[in-house]
């Protein structure tokens, strides 16, 4: 930058000098209005503006969306299997209590006319879709970012109520809708306080700030909905005897 402003203050006192009698203050207004000019040259490489990517965030929203589509598909194949043959056991009909089965075959397992698991299919690509956008370096507007989130939203309330039909109706605890459970949980907190974090919602600056500290520790709240499932699970169905009686 110095070896810029040194070439440019030669060549403007060169081709006027009048402009040696300007002020100091005057001069440097110039110089930095030279220098900034510069970055409007495409050849120019301007290292100062670059952020930094959500490297390790983008690597939890593919995990966590690949392993929710997996266990979406997997179901899926099930109920498309039981459909073909009204005999067949499904994989994941581990014990009275541990299986889809009954789920699947449940009023709560078709809430919209057709099986739960296709929601997922589709959702789950969202956010591999928006994981591996923003490896490749993209930048989305915060009506995206606010859309996105509404959608896990959603889908934390269905899952929500999902989890209290399995637990508190049906009795069961099916294996692949543990799974969703698991990831959708902590997409769920994890966007919401990111978007807090970079103000997606157009809260101050220091709200900002406030919720860049508590991200490293987003992992409680995601703990706190995890154990929330097991009390429920284990005051409903003793489960933890249940499981172990089965073992």
């Amino acid at each position: 930058m110095r070896l810029r402003l040194l070439s440019f203050r030669q060549a403007f006192f060169g081709v006027f000098p009048d402009a040696a009698r300007r002020t100091d203050a005057n001069y440097r207004m110039h110089s930095q209005n030279a220098y900034f000019a510069l970055c409007d040259n495409p050849n120019v490489v301007d290292t100062t503006i670059k952020t930094r990517r959500p490297f390790i965030f983008a690597i939890f929203l593919i995990v966590a969306g690949v392993i929710g589509w997996i266990a979406a598909f997997d179901l899926t194949l099930e109920k498309i299997e039981t459909l073909v043959d009204p005999s067949h056991t499904p994989s994941c009909d581990i014990s009275p209590l541990v299986q889809c089965g009954a789920n699947m075959s449940s009023a709560q397992g078709s809430v919209f006319g057709f099986p739960n698991p296709i929601i997922g299919v589709a959702a789950f690509m969202a956010p591999i879709f928006v994981g591996f956008a923003i490896l490749a370096g993209a930048r989305f507007a915060a009506w995206f970012w606010i859309a996105f989130n509404t959608g896990l939203l959603a889908g934390i309330v269905f899952v929500a109520w999902l989890i209290s039909q399995s637990i508190f109706v049906l009795g069961t605890l099916c294996p692949y809708c543990m799974v969703v459970w698991s990831v959708m949980i902590p997409m769920f907190f994890y966007v919401t306080v990111f978007n807090l974090k970079e103000g997606h919602f157009g809260n101050s600056g220091a709200s900002r700030r406030i919720f860049a500290r508590v991200y490293p520790f987003t992992w409680i709240l995601v703990l706190l909905g995890y154990l929330a499932i097991v009390v429920m699970a284990q005051l409903r169905l003793d489960a933890i005897t249940t499981i172990i009686l089965y073992s």
